[in-house]
């Protein structure tokens, strides 16, 4: 692949190496290089920039540590696969964490029906066994990338409309934190891989493991609703950090 005129009005006071790596990391931000595309080789690099092949080295070396980049020896440096990001330490919409990266969430409902709880279920809702719960799949995208598969279950007395929702326009975490209002919640988070329906939806060999994120809310005194969100291992990772700060 040719390389890309270097870019204007450039900011002397930034180190060669960040210029080309923010060279780079913005072709890719543009669409012009995508995912598995092959870069320019270093050597070309050297000559659009006018610099030494170290310093070339360092910033696809950096990018390459930061998962941007992907090497491959005898064949060149390539985009590597986008590691999309959620929060562990946020219950917040997947729909609000595509769009605050720029990008654009849609989702594709699967199933959404009332079924009689099994007695496993029964026993995590704290309800009788065959009591009637809601419970929907659906598929979100990030760009049309396929990135979660959410299996949920909900308690009917903690959101009786639930099944009334347009889900394709709202998530159901969207509609659950108006309609049950938090109140605490658990969760675990294991790597498991993705039974043939899961792995079909999430467009994905399934050989590869999945991050799976099993989470229970509770709403009122209630178990309000319990999901099981699978996503694919190789192009989605979680996140977040703590303040030890005395603020709320």
């Amino acid at each position: 692949m040719d390389a890309q005129p270097a870019i204007e009005n450039i900011d002397t006071s930034i180190p060669v190496f960040q210029r080309i790596k923010d060279f780079l990391t913005a072709q890719i931000a543009a669409g012009h290089w995508k995912e598995g595309d092959v870069i320019p080789s270093e050597q070309a690099l050297v000559r659009q920039f006018g610099v030494s092949r170290m310093t070339v080295n360092r910033a696809v070396r950096e990018l390459t540590a930061e998962a941007v980049l992907t090497r491959r020896q005898g064949s060149g440096t390539f985009v590597a696969p986008q590691k999309y990001q959620a929060t562990l330490l946020q219950i917040r919409s997947i729909a609000d964490e595509v769009r605050s990266r720029g990008h654009v969430h849609r989702s594709s409902l699967q199933l959404l029906e009332q079924s009689a709880a099994s007695e496993l279920l029964a026993k995590q809702f704290e309800l009788p066994a065959g009591l009637a719960l809601f419970h929907s799949i659906i598929v979100h995208y990030e760009n049309g990338v396929p990135i979660q598969v959410e299996d949920r279950w909900v308690n009917p007395q903690c959101a009786p409309a639930y099944m009334e929702q347009d889900f394709t326009r709202v998530t159901p975490n969207e509609y659950l934190v108006a309609a049950a209002p938090l109140q605490g919640a658990s969760y675990s988070l294991e790597a498991l891989a993705a039974p043939r329906d899961i792995a079909d939806m999430l467009a994905m060999d399934a050989r590869q493991p999945c991050l799976v994120l099993r989470r229970q809310t509770r709403s009122g005194g209630r178990v309000a609703s319990i999901v099981t969100m699978w996503h694919p291992g190789h192009r989605y990772q979680f996140a977040g950090s703590v303040s030890t700060g005395k603020e709320a």
